[in-house]
């Protein structure tokens, strides 16, 4: 038996879902695109968001969100790391904004660190979809593919705690 044969899968790791229907949100933040080559640096798009955290106009209490747009038959991305904000007036030029539809979602809360945040996004996508009754719902208009939500538990300097990815399901 090799070693990869009983190295257990990400997809084991997955905890069950909960299951939420999820307010349409406003989010505002840096915007970038992706590479699989290039993927390593989103660490430092967050590194240049820090500094307008908490001075946002209109931002909404202290959770941020990492939103991605997954162009189909592309293994690039778009990724907006950003907060939530009561309207999208007066926000900083370089800011983009996106405004996220009221759906239902499966969360998935991620344990390790924030750099293998990836890994359980992959275990949903390979596993958790085709092994549950799950469809992922339609992206319409700007709507994003999904989003990581970093709660008030998670802390910036170890990587740790207050991770969820939202996945949006069929209702």
């Amino acid at each position: 038996m090799t070693h990869a044969a009983t190295k257990p899968s990400q997809a084991r790791q997955l905890e069950p879902p909960r299951f939420e229907n999820g307010k349409a949100l406003l989010i505002a933040g840096l915007r970038s695109d992706y590479t699989p080559e290039s993927m390593n640096d989103l660490p430092v798009q967050w590194q240049r968001l820090v500094p307008h955290l908490g001075k946002i106009p209109g931002q909404i209490g202290r959770t941020a969100y990492g939103v991605s747009w997954c162009p189909e038959n592309s293994p690039a991305i778009s990724y907006l790391c950003g907060v939530e904000v009561s309207d999208f007036s007066s926000l900083p030029l370089e800011f983009t904004i996106v405004s996220i539809p009221a759906q239902r979602y499966a969360v998935f809360s991620h344990r390790g660190h924030v750099s293998r945040i990836r890994e359980t996004i992959e275990a949903i996508g390979s596993k958790w979809f085709p092994e549950s009754v799950q469809e992922p719902a339609r992206r319409s208009g700007e709507a994003p593919d999904f989003f990581e939500r970093y709660t008030e538990q998670f802390d910036p300097r170890t990587g740790m705690g207050g991770m969820e990815i939202w996945i949006p399901v069929k209702c």
